[in-house]
């Protein structure tokens, strides 16, 4: 019997994440739900457990450096590898100000999060794929990180989500080519993030984030997608 793939999911507690891993368990992989709180994660993952997903929880905190490496770590002992990464983790700072009146702290928190967060763990996992010719990794972005409609929303979000989207290149070019790096644009979701008055439900959300993890070999890399259509920068 072929062991199932391995996805690791940042973020995996609650809204968007924890349908990502909802949606790739019932396609069979064996997911790695990671969240600040482990216990949080478990009262995650209990429900999908109960319907048979193969679910473990893992503590990460993305903006801690120690926090990467003991996970790094405690993969490598339980499953050896990760086959799709997604970096789904992210923090909304001083959404109503402006790029002038925002703290430097809060482009500081942010980019540690959204963008810093993201390369220790493809740094840690990434190589492996690309020497073993598999892997996924699935950033997951946002329109407020289009350069090419960018505006005055959330200049630190948006400023970080910019970031990984050059991040999603950079990881794109050195994993190679069967290594399938993109960016994900959810939309406006209905989660603690994005408030009840979002018109998109989280499977809506996770929809591209779960096609793009799971791409047949030859898949688009470097991109960016929103509905599984690619967007503009």
């Amino acid at each position: 019997m072929t062991e199932p793939r391995v996805a690791l999911v940042t973020g995996g507690n609650r809204g968007i994440g924890l349908e990502v891993c909802h949606q790739l368990a019932e396609q069979g992989l064996r997911v790695i739900l990671t969240a600040r709180n482990p216990a949080d994660g478990e009262r995650a993952a209990e429900p999908l457990r109960r319907v048979g997903g193969l679910i473990t929880v893992m503590p990460l905190d993305v903006s801690d450096e120690a926090s990467a490496s003991e996970l790094n770590a405690q993969v490598r002992r339980e499953f050896g590898r990760v086959d799709i990464l997604v970096n789904n983790a992210a923090v909304l700072l001083h959404e109503g100000d402006d790029a002038l009146t925002i703290p430097v702290a809060a482009y500081h928190e942010s980019l540690e999060t959204n963008f810093l967060g993201p390369l220790r763990l493809c740094q840690a996992f990434v190589p492996g794929m690309r020497d073993r010719g598999y892997g996924r990794v699935v950033n997951v972005s946002s329109g407020a990180g289009q350069l090419s409609g960018m505006g005055g929303y959330a200049p630190a979000y948006s400023a970080s989500k910019a970031a990984l989207n050059a991040l999603t290149r950079l990881v794109a070019h050195a994993g190679g080519r069967r290594v399938l790096v993109n960016s994900a644009d959810p939309g406006w979701v209905r989660t603690d993030m994005g408030g009840s008055s979002a018109p998109r439900s989280v499977e809506q959300g996770a929809d591209t984030i779960v096609w793009l993890a799971t791409l047949p070999d030859g898949g688009p890399t470097g991109g960016f997608f929103h509905d599984r259509r690619p967007i503009a920068w």
